[in-house]
Order: C-alpha cells, then structure tokens, then sequence
C-alpha cells in the first residue's frame, strides 16, 4: 500500500498527540488507525504474514483496532522508521537484530559468524536467556519488542566470480546492512565491506558500486538479485531476523484486551512466517537456480578459522561483555579459540 507524505504526516501529528494518553480517551473515539513500518519488501513472508495479523486484529476487533502496514521502506530507512517509533510517530515497527545493533550492542548478537549451527540451537537462544536479553535492552530504549520473524541464514551472491574459498573474498566490494558485526564479518575475511540501504540494493549492484551482497535466499528472490547477480555461495555465514516492536508508551497506554489481541495475532503470524520461510528456504534454492543463479558450496571451517585467526571472536566478547557473551555460548558452545 502507498501511502502519500502529506497523509502520512498528519498521521504521524494524530499519532504523537495520543501516545500515552489515557487508554479511555482514546476508546471514546473513532476507531484508531496505528501504522507500523517495514524495511522488508512487501513479496517477503515477514510482510505478508504481518498483513495477515492486522486483516486478522481488525476483523476480529470489528475495525476498532486498524494496522496501516507500510512495507518497502516506505518511512524511510530503518534508522529513520526506528526514530520514529522511539518518538512516538509510528506505533509499531519490524526491525532487523543487524540494524538494531546501532541502538544497543547485544541486539546484534543472533548474528555472530558460524554461531549456530541449525535453527534448533537458534530458536533456543531467542526464545531463551539470549532474546531475554534483547528484549530487556530494548525496553530500556522505549520499545517493547514481540516475538523475532525469520530472515534466514546469509549468502554470499556475487556477479563477479564466484566464492569458493577465503581467498576469493579478498577485496570484493559487498554490500551490509548497517551492521557494525557484519561490517567486522566480511573486514576480517579480507573482503571490502560497504553498506547501501536496502532501498537503493538493486540499482547498486547493476551499476557496480557493489560487486556483491549477502543476505537469505528468500530476500534474494524477494528483491529479484538473480536479475543482476550471477554467483551464490552458500556461506550461511551469519543469521539474522526481525523484532516486531512497539513503542512502549503506546502500547502500555492501550486496554489490555486489545494488547493481548495485538500480541495474539502477532505472535501466531511469527511462527506460521517461520514455518513458511523455513519451506521457502529449501524451494528456493531449485527456483533460484532455474533463473540462472548458479550455487557452490563452501568449507564452514575454513571461515571460521579465518575469523579466528583475525581475533573477530576474541573482539567481539570484548565488545559485548563476558555475561552477554555467555548467554550466546550457552547455546551455541564455545566460539573462537
């Protein structure tokens, strides 16, 4: 759904003038319409399985609770949208834990290199001491994080040549997000890291600014990479997903018949989003493939051994702390030498 900017603001002036106010002012109105912004695209499951969720809360809530959902950047990138939320703008937001790590450190910390090994170990973590964790971080920042949608374990797809070792990663020019623990990631396998929004992904790597980027089969087919990339190696280098937030004083301020209507219809739309991704994870690699996106696989330990030997695992515990770096290693066992 597009939405205009004037349309957009004066929402946004609707918005700011009842966070926090008083939940019974509110239900004496017009029923609200709360927006909630997305980098994702809107082809991606963590959009259309949140498109789900709102059809679903203002269904069964005979329209009092409306959910604008906003994919594609439309707000602007995620550090803008995550402005917003934390101003009161916007009410919800998806946010990626790479992104994040620019508001607090340990949100990053899902996404360490060749930390899990299967979504068994992955789960566990987010769902345990790990994603308490985060959580309790970003409440501390004003924005109350639901359950984490599955963006998937990252490849490497290049148009230049392929990567089968180390070696060919040596000064590759690769598109990240604006992760400080991705940046360090691909800095410390020799390649030359440089972050481009997702926005501006596509016509990057057509004109060559980037030679290549990383990221899950299903946002390459969500973004159409295989138009203008030709390799992909299945690193599977790093995970990383997607809170589904709210701003706090806006979601303490609402009933709490409607919270535990959001928070039920959120919650449920995650996991049905990571059954789906995980099956669109196994499909795509045939269907990328027939669109002439050619596959190799790589030695995991040959990565890991590189970034050990660079002191990334060394530096990151520094960075994070030794009890944060624990929580990780209670699922994951013990990383770096």
């Amino acid at each position: 759904m597009i939405i205009t900017r004037r349309r957009f603001g004066a929402m946004c002036l609707a918005a700011a003038g009842t966070v926090g106010a008083p939940a019974v002012v509110r239900a004496q109105g017009a029923p609200r319409q709360l927006v909630m912004g997305s980098p994702m695209p809107s082809r991606h499951s963590a959009s259309t399985f949140m498109v789900a969720a709102a059809d679903a809360i203002r269904k069964e809530s005979n329209g009092a609770i409306d959910i604008l959902f906003l994919a594609d950047s439309q707000l602007g990138s995620e550090a803008d949208m995550q402005r917003q939320l934390r101003a009161g703008g916007i009410h919800f937001l998806v946010a990626s834990c790479s992104s994040l790590q620019n508001l607090t450190a340990v949100a990053g910390m899902p996404g360490v290199a060749y930390a899990f090994k299967d979504y068994g170990q992955l789960w566990a973590a987010i769902d345990g001491d790990l994603g308490a964790l985060i959580k309790d971080a970003l409440g501390k920042l004003g924005m109350t994080a639901f359950k984490c949608l599955d963006n998937g374990f990252r490849n490497v797809t290049t148009s230049t040549r392929a990567v089968s070792s180390v070696g060919d990663l040596q000064g590759l020019k690769i598109r990240v997000p604006p992760s400080p623990l991705l940046t360090s990631l691909f800095q410390s396998l020799g390649a030359s890291p440089t972050t481009i929004s997702i926005g501006e992904l596509y016509s990057a790597l057509q004109t060559r600014i980037a030679d290549g980027m990383e990221n899950s089969l299903v946002q390459f087919d969500a973004l159409k990479i295989y138009e203008v990339q030709q390799y992909c190696a299945l690193t599977r280098h790093s995970w990383d997903g997607l809170w589904v937030m709210s701003n706090t004083r806006a979601w303490d301020a609402m009933p709490g018949e409607q919270r535990d209507l959001i928070t039920r219809h959120f919650d449920a739309a995650v996991l049905s989003q990571h059954d789906d991704f995980a099956k669109q994870d196994i499909a795509l690699k045939a269907e990328l493939g027939a669109k002439h996106l050619r596959f190799n696989d790589v030695d995991r330990a040959q990565f890991v051994q590189a970034l050990d030997r660079a002191n990334y695992y060394r530096d990151w515990k520094a960075k994070f702390g030794p009890e944060a770096w624990a929580k990780l290693e209670k699922y994951t066992g013990p990383l770096g030498s």
